[in-house]
This record gives structure tokens, sequence and C-alpha cells, in this order.
């Protein structure tokens, strides 16, 4: 049978952009202390707010014990974890953060603490648009030995679409009206909640399954 040299050449080229096209493969992180250490439970501390928002500690750490309990681990309820560190003298989260590791261990019986710093949580306002900001660093650590045993970095951006009317008069108000209502309550917690989830979740990246995941009961 004759092949047809045209539609070797056509077969090749696609076969070449099938390969360009593929999305690159993700790397594996190394879990090799994070599988020596098999942690079970896993305290999340105060996170250190490098933002000029002062609410944004107390409203990242409603969103982050959900996604690390679901992935299979005890989370130590964080406001009880708030009020036994100013108990004991760690009130501020940065003392919190060059803490021992061994000593947070020692007042929880934790495995495992989870620091989180906040590099970014803000509304930046440009009179028709107003974007909305978050950028989080996370480190869990050992509470035997201080090493790291996982780490990551999330960044989230929300920019509020607006829908045309036809009218680039009545468009110019409304894009107006909507950036000055995300600038006077920008709504963080779902970028936030976003961000953990891709943190703990990420295919080789996130958190390993844990012992109380669904899926190994």
């Amino acid at each position: 049978m004759k092949i047809d040299g045209k539609l070797i050449a056509t077969m090749v080229v696609l076969f070449g952009l099938s390969i360009a096209c593929r999305p690159p493969v993700t790397s594996t992180k190394d879990y090799t202390k994070f599988n020596s250490e098999n942690p079970r439970s896993i305290l999340i501390v105060p996170v250190v707010n490098k933002s000029v928002d002062v609410t944004a500690s107390d409203y990242f750490l409603a969103t982050i014990s959900k996604p690390v309990a679901e992935r299979g681990y005890y989370v130590y309820p964080v406001n009880l974890v708030k009020r036994v560190l100013e108990d004991d003298g760690l009130a501020d989260a940065n003392l919190v953060h060059s803490a021992n590791p061994k000593r947070l261990r020692d007042l929880f019986g934790s495995d495992a603490i989870l620091y989180i710093t906040i590099d970014d949580w803000t509304a930046k306002y440009a009179v028709l648009s107003t974007s909305v900001h978050v950028a989080f660093k996370y480190s869990l650590k050992s509470g035997k030995t201080g090493e790291e045993l996982w780490s990551a970095q999330e960044s989230m951006v929300y920019t509020p679409q607006n829908s045309s009317t036809g009218n680039p008069l009545a468009d110019l108000l409304s894009a107006a009206i909507t950036a000055g209502v995300t600038k006077a309550a920008p709504n963080y917690i779902p970028l936030a909640q976003q961000a953990n989830g891709n943190a703990v979740f990420r295919v080789n990246q996130g958190l390993p399954l844990g012992p109380y995941a669904l899926k190994n009961k």
C-alpha cells in the first residue's frame, strides 16, 4: 500500500503540536521528612499579619481549620489555642512563631505545628475597579524536632466584573459604584478559603492524606 507523504508529514506535525501543548508535569514535593514524622494532629497557631488590616489574622483563622481537618488530621480549636497561648505569655503571633516548637508540643501534645504568614490582604482601588488581593505562606513543623515538614505559598486576586448595559454612561456609573462598594467592604473570606484549599489539596504539593481522611476509613 502506498503511503501518502503529505499525510505522514501532517501526522508528524500534529504529533509534535500535541506534545508541545501538553501541560507541564508538576513535580512531586519531597515528603521524606513528613512521612518519617507521620503526624496525626496539627496545631494551627495565630498567624503573623504583615498586612495593614488589623482584622486579617482573626478572619483568616476562621478559614484554615476546615481544609486541614478534611485532609484527615485532628486540628485543635483555634480559639482555644489562642486563649491558652495568651495565658502562657504568648499573646503576640510573632512570639508564637519564634518560640521553640517543642514548647508548643508540651502545651498541647501536638505532632506538628502549622505556622502561617499573611503577606497581603488588601483592596486596591483604581476609580472604576477594585481588586482584592491576598497572599499567604504556610510552614508545617515537627513538634518533636522543629524541622519543617511541609511548606506552601498561595496568592489570589479578585476583581469584580461589571456587565454591559449598552449605555456607556450607565456602565461607568455602575462600575464606579461596584468599585466603591468593594473598597468599602472587600470580601476576603472566599479568596482565603480558595487559597487554603489550593495549598492543602493540590496534587503532589499539598498535605498528604492524614490518618482520619474519609478515604482511609
